[in-house]
């Protein structure tokens, strides 16, 4: 029995480092029946905490309460049958179990009392401090909203002396600072979530749950470059951790208020029994709340009938989960309310409910898929305009070729229809010909809509715009494929146009016209009389009025586009410069864009930052209501390349994450979105934001290819994630991300990257513990090593293994560090002397006699001799106090006395910081043999 006792004993202590869930919980039940099979009591306690700590640390916390019971009752029937661990455990719980009655509305206000007052009394038996009990006051007195006593219990509880009774340190904080938050002292309760951010105080649930916490009052502080990255940092810890629903409905409801919808619907995705696991009924409230502010937020923007994750058993859409999971998280909230007497719970539900946007936008930096096509909502009634008005704002428009002349023409051809207006020919003839330039409407009906248009003109007595109008026709007939016969029209009408204007019949703005549409035709056909069609344009444009600069700007354009093509990026450069002069100097700034785009573009390539970036911003600030979404994924792009660069990576990362914003709502996840995420995480990485590189590149890698992006940019992704992971302690994951790197890498014609790689992961499998699987790995990183003829790496990689071999074989070990030792030949000197200092901390840390010390001894003489020949004094000095220390160990006090005073007197008169730590430690082995 007694082995089936311990066999039980081990199942528990297994099952209390399984993941928390279902699984563990099941498990817990099974093991606790299995206990009750043995009689033992002892193991029964041991199962029944086992059972508790599963049930707590899941969303079936409502089953708690029984085993508490059950084990509360056998401590008082025999706590003899308790140990100092179950005794201690026992009050712990009992903190628990008060604290989640508040969570569970069908226990009434007073039972959760009367526990509470039960906590104190056996606490003060037990000799244990008020403060967790004053804690635990707190908790009931926000819970209900009894302002006085939560004030009285706060201070009660920052008074009262911690004791072994005390939450951790960071849950303490963590606490302290979301009654801050709650009393809207957000300063305040950020400063006591710190030391948390910090790492200076975690456990098992923080700094998940604070940087969860925080989200909000770093918004309402203005600090949304912080929220950000609490937001990446906390959604990988929490997303994989069942009991921690409260944490994950702050992080939807931070997507929600930040312009993040769709990133909140994947989070949504995730865990979709979240919406209905009952046994937290708290959680799931606050979960159903955040659920339904995210599904009014797709409502509000248009996206009512996009398709939500919900609870299982429907399909549904954001519209009717809105009304869904506000009414179930309300008459949740209505239960609490009439277990407590007040409305306390109610009002912050509502005030949650209806909380509106804190951010209109905050890049993420990571990929949400893109929400369904907007709902257009029918535009608001305006005041009716007659057709007359509406065409002389039409022609005004045209005139400054303001970007909405289009609309207004659209416009003004509805209201004649409307009105059944007589029309003459010039007027009917300008509808026909701007109605060509629509969008939707193809080439063939623009080329006959223009010929028309043309008639019209003439029968309206202007041949100019009659003449000119056929040019335009012709270039949409050549943009058909007949462009032979385009430029022949063309050609025949600008002769026309030109005939007609030397006699006073048409004017500068056509012939400007008819040599545009001829440039253009040419530029089409790459004709090798291109250049010299727009050079006759600039010409012809001169100065003045604004068509005339927008011709200019136009020609200049097409003319760094053909240097472009010729690879004379300087020309480029000079004519897109010109290109914006012309369109900023006639007050036309949003013709200004694509030129100030392409000179920057240029200037980048021709090393000229100061230009690249001042028109890149230029091309932002004229486009800001022009540009397509690709645009500003493109213009942001060029500017963190430049910043990157340029050493500005702070402003490098914010352009990185509008870059992959825009590409996003481009639907360019897949090209340009993860190059930026690409972008983005090395720059995190470089600036030492590690839990943002980690969430940042993890999203990238899903869309890196090296068909796009080249396989350079993928190993490199994965390098990076690796490395970051390792800082990070992720181990295991880091090793995955370093062998996925490999196996790219394994193809190139160089190797090196792939030898380090695999070196990487080699240490990152020891850093795991997989020792065997990091002794292999070793090896095959050598024998990379050997191939490339890096004979440094070659070293490390025995040293390595040598290192792991000794774990279970000293001799084995040194075997492979004397092999080390004969490959530093091909290596500087102070890899010898590293590689034999190594073999004498190896022996002496297994030196179990006066041999052994000795053998470990002759290593660090030689090794201390190989330094002084590669002229390291420092490491030389370091050898010869492990030599001291070794004997000092070995019986030979004096000679590691002398060895040690050799030392200091060879640093006499150095005060540097290397010479005072080498004192030092030679100091402390006289000490230590002196003892």
């Amino acid at each position: 029995m007694s082995d089936r006792i311990e066999e039980i004993r081990a199942a528990v202590r297994e099952n209390d480092q399984e993941p928390e869930g279902p699984a563990r919980n099941a498990r817990a039940e099974r093991l606790l029946a299995e206990a009750e099979e043995t009689g033992d009591r002892p193991l029964l306690v041991t199962a029944l905490f086992n059972l508790l700590s599963a049930y707590t640390y899941s969303l079936e916390k409502d089953k708690m309460f029984v085993p508490f019971a059950r084990v509360l009752r056998m401590w008082d029937e025999r706590p003899e049958d308790f140990g100092w661990y179950e005794t201690h455990h026992l009050h712990w719980v009992f903190k628990w179990v008060s604290s989640d009655m508040l969570d569970q509305p069908h226990i009434p206000l007073a039972s959760v009392e009367k526990w509470q007052t039960e906590m104190e009394h056996r606490y003060r038996l037990a000799g244990h401090s008020e403060r967790a009990v004053r804690q635990g006051d707190l908790r009931i007195a926000r819970h209900v909203g009894d302002l006085a006593r939560a004030e009285a219990a706060y201070d009660a509880w920052q008074a009262a002396d911690r004791d072994q009774m005390a939450d951790c340190h960071a849950c303490e904080l963590h606490l302290q600072g979301s009654w801050l938050a709650e009393r809207e002292r957000y300063e305040q309760a950020l400063t006591a979530w710190q030391p948390v951010f910090d790492g200076q105080f975690t456990c098992l649930h923080e700094p998940h749950a604070v940087l969860a916490s925080s989200l909000l009052p770093l918004l309402r502080l203005g600090r949304a470059d912080e929220a950000r990255s609490h937001h990446l940092r906390g959604w990988r810890l929490v997303r994989q951790t069942d009991s921690m629903r409260g944490a994950v409905a702050d992080h939807v409801e931070f997507c929600a208020l930040t312009g993040n919808e769709a990133r909140g619907l994947e989070l949504l995705a995730e865990r979709p029994a979240y919406f209905t696991d009952s046994g937290d009924p708290e959680s799931q409230m606050a979960y159903l709340a955040v659920a339904a502010l995210l599904m009014d937020r797709l409502v509000a923007l248009g996206h009512g009938g996009q398709p939500v994750p919900g609870p299982a058993g429907r399909e549904w859409t954001a519209d009717a989960l809105a009304g869904h999971a506000r009414r179930e998280a309300l008459a949740l909230a209505a239960r609490f309310d009439a277990r407590n007497g007040t409305d306390r719970v109610s009002a912050g539900l509502r005030q949650r409910l209806d909380r509106a946007p804190l951010v209109e936008r905050l890049p993420l930096g990571v990929r949400a898929t893109r929400l369904s096509p907007a709902a257009v909502a029918a535009p608001a009634p305006s005041p009716v305009r007659d057709f007359a008005t509406l065409y002389d704002e039409a022609r005004r428009l045209s005139a400054e070729l303001r970007p909405g002349a289009d609309d207004a023409w659209a416009a003004a051809e509805r209201a004649a229809e409307r009105e059944g207006a007589d029309l003459g020919p010039l007027e009917r003839a300008e509808l026909t010909a701007h109605r060509a330039a629509r969008p939707e409407v193809g080439d063939t009906e623009a080329a006959e809509l223009l010929d028309a248009a043309a008639g019209l003109y003439e029968e309206a007595k202007a041949p100019g715009k009659a003449a000119a109008t056929r040019a335009r026709a012709a270039y949409a007939r050549a943009l058909t494929g007949e462009s032979e016969r385009a430029l022949d029209a063309c050609t025949a009408a600008l002769g026309a146009v030109r005939a007609l204007h030397a006699a006073g019949g048409a004017e500068a703005r056509d012939v400007r016209t008819a040599l545009t549409a001829r440039a253009r035709i040419l530029c089409a056909q790459e004709s090798p009389d291109a250049a010299d069609a727009l050079r006759e344009l600039i010409a012809a444009a001169g100065s003045g009025e604004a068509d005339a600069a927008a011709r200019a700007s136009e020609a200049y354009t097409r003319l760094g586009d053909l240097a472009g093509r010729r690879e004379d990026l300087a020309e480029a450069a000079a004519c897109y410069r010109r290109a914006a002069e012309a369109a900023d100097g006639a007050g036309l700034a949003w013709l200004a864009v694509a030129p100030h785009a392409q000179l920057a573009e240029v200037s980048a390539h021709l090393d000229d930052p100061e230009t690249a970036e001042r028109s890149a911003l230029a091309a932002l600030e004229h486009g800001a209501a022009l540009l397509a979404p690709a645009g500003f994924a493109r213009l942001h792009g060029l500017l963190a390349d430049l910043y990157a660069d340029t050493g500005r990576p702070r402003e490098a990362v914010e352009h990185s994450l509008s870059a992959a914003h825009w590409a996003d709502e481009a639907g360019l996840s897949e090209g340009p979105g993860a190059w930026a995420r690409f972008r983005l995480g090395g720059l995190y990485r470089h600036l030492g934001r590690l839990d943002e590189a980690v969430a940042v590149l993890e999203a990238a890698l899903v869309d890196l290819t090296p068909e796009t992006h080249g396989d350079g940019a993928v190993v490199q992704a994965h390098w990076w994630l690796g490395d970051c992971l390792v800082e990070r302690g992720g181990h295991r994951e880091a090793a995955e991300h370093y062998l996925r790197g490999a196996a790219i890498a394994e193809g190139w014609p160089e190797q090196t990257d792939h030898a380090r790689l695999a070196h990487l992961a080699a240490g990152a499998l020891e850093g795991a513990g997989l020792d065997d699987e990091a002794l292999k790995a070793f090896e095959r990183a050598g024998e990379l090593w050997r191939a490339v003829g890096d004979a440094a790496g070659l070293v490390k990689s025995i040293r390595a293994r040598a290192w792991l071999a000794a774990r279970e074989d000293t001799a084995a070990g040194l075997a492979l560090m004397e092999q080390a030792v004969t490959e530093c030949a091909d290596t500087p000197d102070g890899m010898l002397g590293d590689t034999l200092r190594q073999a004498a901390e190896l022996l002496y840390r297994d030196a179990g006699d006066e041999a052994g010390h000795l053998r470990a001894l002759a290593y660090a003489e030689r090794a201390a001799a190989a330094h002084r020949t590669a002229g390291d004094a420092g490491k030389a000095a370091s050898a010869e106090i492990l030599a001291a220390w070794i004997e000092s160990d070995a019986d030979r006090g004096d000679a590691a006395r002398e060895r040690a005073r050799r030392v200091i007197d060879g640093y006499a008169g150095d005060d540097s910081e290397q010479a005072r730590e080498l004192c030092e430690e030679a100091e402390n082995v006289i000490g230590y043999v002196a003892s």
